[in-house]
């Protein structure tokens, strides 16, 4: 069996990866791999149940068929990693990335996924559905979901439903949210700079001191919103005139609030 010496513990907790480590079989229970980098490496078949890995890198590892039943996986990088068959019973994915990850035939029962990422590339195991699982990606069901703060740069959320979401200040920038409903959303203090929201719903949407600089407004709804005042809508693409004639309706005191990040009036933004 193999197993982990005290130098390669130590080499990955220097967060460095150790090329074509196999820990295939081994035995991991409880283990604080907290902060590691196990990159490619190859861990089928381990039993690693309670293990932590909050905040590892495990960009591309194999972990087919290893049992991982609440383990503490928080903000692990699982992008392109292989988990099928393994048992993520009981485990927390919280804001882990799964983006292009294979989950076919995993264990799932009791799974916390609350923020963890996944694109269109993600296999999941058939029926379980992922899109309400709290996870976010293409078509989530993230009604009124808490999401403050959260970091969503560059994120596939194309078609997601996030109605009356709380988003403040939440990073959206250069991500895809193409016939996203975010209507009625608290979006105070957003980031999408360079984002598209073509054809984006955001009727009733809180939009005080977003930056939509740069983003792709092609099609994208604002009626009755509830407030622009310091909003920065400079070189956005493909917002109509209707809309932009809609938006400059609102009062002028929102109108003439600077961005405190771009110090520039909502007015100025979308005259420019």
């Amino acid at each position: 069996m193999n197993s982990l010496s005290p130098e390669q513990l130590a080499t990955l907790r220097r967060g460095e990866s150790i090329p074509d480590l196999d820990l295939s079989g081994a035995d991991l229970t409880d283990q604080d791999l907290y902060q590691v980098s196990l990159m490619g490496a190859n861990l089928s078949e381990t039993n690693a149940a309670g293990i932590t890995l909050t905040n590892s890198d495990l960009t591309g590892a194999n972990l087919s068929g290893a049992n991982l039943a609440k383990a503490d996986l928080r903000g692990v990088d699982f992008t392109g990693a292989n988990l099928q068959g393994a048992n993520l019973s009981g485990a927390f994915l919280n804001r882990s990335n799964l983006e292009g990850t294979n989950l076919t035939d995993a264990n799932l029962e009791g799974t916390n996924f609350q923020v963890a990422r996944y694109d269109r590339h993600t296999q999941w195991s058939e029926d379980f559905n992922y899109k309400s699982s709290g996870a976010v990606g293409p078509r989530a069901q993230l009604l009124g979901a808490y999401l403050n703060g959260a970091n969503l740069r560059g994120a596939d959320l194309a078609n997601a439903n996030m109605l009356g979401a709380y988003l403040s200040g939440a990073d959206f920038s250069n991500a895809d949210l193409s016939n996203v409903s975010l209507s009625g959303a608290d979006l105070r203090r957003a980031y999408f700079t360079g984002a598209i929201l073509r054809n984006a719903r955001l009727n009733r949407a809180q939009l005080q001191n977003v930056d939509f600089r740069a983003a792709d407004l092609t099609g994208a709804e604002f009626e009755n919103i509830e407030g622009i005042s310091g909003s920065d809508f400079s070189k956005v693409q493909g917002l109509t005139d209707a809309a932009r004639s809609s938006l400059l309706g609102q009062p002028a005191k929102d109108l003439n609030t600077w961005n405190p990040f771009t110090r520039k009036t909502t007015r100025d933004s979308l005259m420019g």
